[in-house]
């Protein structure tokens, strides 16, 4: 079974609070614990946020590559306007 990261991040801080929880009632919990139970937490964010920003990056890039090698269907382009644009003279020639 897959889990989101948000899921994941919610039960490393849900077992951080039980750590501290069961620390306080033993009588050892101190402001060590209580940082190294936080740094714990921002490494497991940080780490997710940055599997996060490679999946998304990589399935973009592959989304890409498919659109452009047509392997995968996509919307026809649209066709793109074109104007005609006026030639504009030259005030030199004309003085």
């Amino acid at each position: 079974m897959t889990t989101s990261p948000q899921e994941r991040l919610a039960d490393v801080a849900a077992a951080a609070v039980e750590v501290a929880a069961e620390s306080a009632e033993a009588g050892t919990y101190t402001g060590g614990v209580g940082r190294a139970l936080s740094a714990v937490i921002a490494k497991v964010g940080a780490r997710l946020t940055i599997d996060a920003e490679v999946r998304g990056f990589s399935s973009g890039w592959q989304e890409a590559v498919a659109t452009m090698s047509g392997d995968r269907p996509g919307p026809a382009p649209a066709p793109a306007p074109v104007f005609p644009m006026p030639t504009r003279r030259d005030p030199a020639e004309h003085a």
